[in-house]
């Protein structure tokens, strides 16, 4: 069992990837620390563009019980994110109203894959296989584990993508001290 903890604290965590928000700084996930996360690759023109109505809705609904949406604008689909970031956060503020942070612009397939998604979608991730579409979903646990991934139908006020926010919510935090203790 030790092992296995040594082991899982030796992998690469998802926190520590480099990321840069959507002013372009250089930032992380740290500051995510001990939350429950849906993290969302998403797009201003896709057919798919008016879940951020939900996306916002669901970051009100949990904000405070733990709980961020992160945005991660892609334009890896059908060009369907072409604006810069200054585009980006205006169109999601004036249209949607979006509270939620949003990073920097990334690529979630291929050889330019981000990192970020190199872990959600790689083959030693919990759901591997490559995002297919813009709005693909993933809950993050409070410990930075992925515990579910949805695709881009799903919809964020959907009962299986709240369900999922709200197990994660009301799940323990299991600290190491707890497991080797016992």
């Amino acid at each position: 069992m030790l092992a296995q903890i040594v082991s899982a604290q030796t992998q690469p965590s998802l926190y520590d990837i480099p990321l840069k928000d959507i002013d372009g700084k250089d930032t992380s996930l740290k500051a995510y620390q001990g939350k429950v996360l849906l993290i969302v690759n998403v797009a201003s023109k896709c057919g798919y563009t008016p879940q951020y109505e939900g996306l916002e809705a669901i970051q009100k609904k949990y904000q405070d019980k733990g709980f961020t949406v992160l945005g991660f604008p892609c334009n890896d689909f059908g060009a369907q994110e072409p604006g810069t970031p200054e585009e980006i956060k205006t169109f999601c503020s004036s249209k949607y109203s979006v509270t939620f942070p949003l990073f920097a612009k990334l690529h979630v397939k291929g050889d330019e894959q981000h990192p970020l998604y190199a872990a959600l979608t790689g083959k030693d991730a919990p759901f591997p296989g490559p995002i297919k579409w813009n709005f693909g979903k993933f809950v993050v646990s409070r410990d930075g584990k992925i515990l579910q991934r949805f695709d881009s139908k799903a919809k964020p006020e959907s009962a299986e993508v709240t369900g999922a926010i709200e197990s994660a919510l009301s799940a323990k935090k299991v600290m190491l001290n707890d497991i080797v203790d016992k």
